[in-house]
């Protein structure tokens, strides 16, 4: 149910429209419709006039997976933005500790030393939230770029996440909505969540080749093709 109200622009589906896709992949309406008011009694989905909407944690993914399907950029100056985490001596409960280390990983940050956060400031935002026991550092700049390049490869493993991008560029090639629409929303879900966990690092930083803009618009493509099949289906 996540996946199919996360997979689209607005964060919202017709309850019947959630009943009848569930079908598709051997749930029963009964368990449908119990599982969306579990997730409603979470806070994971808010409901109105028959639609359910994201909300609360699934709201805040919804964003950042919207960010990186089309991510607001600009050009790097070389510069870096920092998180100190605990600056001002307090030790937090662990629980706290755990909800701002999600929230700067949500921010696309990498723990470079404890309690340290950093990332290539590229975002179009100019402005980070701010976060409770967080003090935000702008303007870093690293001396030498050979560091950089060993501390980006082991932060973000920028290899590795294209090397899984490329994965699914094949497989999104190999099966289409009217070979398997099951099978092609597994496949669609999975970029979605490979899309939403690209660092976004500057073009400097990444390896050649660089297969996200490919991503992306191979799913633009892919979306359309199984949002026509799923509407078909649905009626």
């Amino acid at each position: 149910m996540a996946s199919l109200v996360l997979g689209t622009r607005r964060g919202r589906l017709p309850g019947s429209a959630l009943v009848r896709a569930a079908t598709l992949f051997g749930f029963a309406e009964g368990t449908t419709r119990v599982a969306l008011s579990r997730m409603v009694a979470a806070g994971e989905l808010s409901t109105a006039d028959g639609e359910y909407e994201l909300d609360g944690p699934l709201l805040e993914r919804h964003g950042r997976q919207e960010e990186g399907r089309r991510p607001q950029l600009r050009r790097w100056d070389g510069s870096w933005r920092a998180a100190v985490v605990g600056s001002t001596g307090e030790r937090r409960p662990a629980a706290e500790r755990a909800s701002v280390r999600r929230r700067l990983a949500d921010l696309r940050l990498a723990e470079w030393r404890e309690g340290v956060w950093i990332r290539p400031d590229n975002f179009a935002r100019d402005a980070y939230p701010p976060i409770d026991g967080c003090t935000w550092l702008e303007r870093a700049r690293f001396v030498s770029d050979e560091d950089v390049h060993e501390l980006v490869d082991k932060l973000w493993s920028p290899t590795g996440w294209a090397a899984t991008a490329t994965e699914l560029l094949a497989a999104m090639a190999k099966t289409t909505p009217h070979d398997d629409i099951a099978e092609t929303f597994r496949i669609a879900a999975a970029v979605v969540r490979h899309m939403r966990d690209d660092p976004l690092l500057p073009d400097a930083l990444l390896p050649a080749d660089w297969p996200g803009q490919a991503l992306r618009a191979a799913y633009d493509v892919y979306e359309a093709a199984f949002s026509a099949a799923l509407g078909s289906i649905l009626g």
